[in-house]
């Protein structure tokens, strides 16, 4: 099960991302001259990973989207 917490698919999760990072940024767009270029480099991804990025495992939306769509449809909290 996706999101769940301390098993194997956590890790699984965690390993397609990581692997997609380096495909479609550190092995795509090297050679790098500095660590600080890395890691402006990561900032960017990362923001089009959630704002950009269509995600089949999302039903082709991004992470952007699907949060927003979420919260749009959760009840408002008037207190107690």
């Amino acid at each position: 099960m996706w999101g769940t917490v301390g098993d194997s698919y956590d890790n699984a999760l965690a390993e397609t991302v990581n692997g997609f990072y380096k495909a479609e940024l550190i092995h795509a767009q090297g050679p790098w001259t500095s660590v600080g270029e890395v890691e402006l480099a990561t900032l960017r991804w990362v923001h089009w990973w959630n704002t950009k990025r269509v995600h089949e495992a999302l039903d082709y939306a991004t992470p952007q989207e699907v949060e927003t769509e979420y919260y749009l449809t959760q009840p408002i909290n008037t207190g107690p």
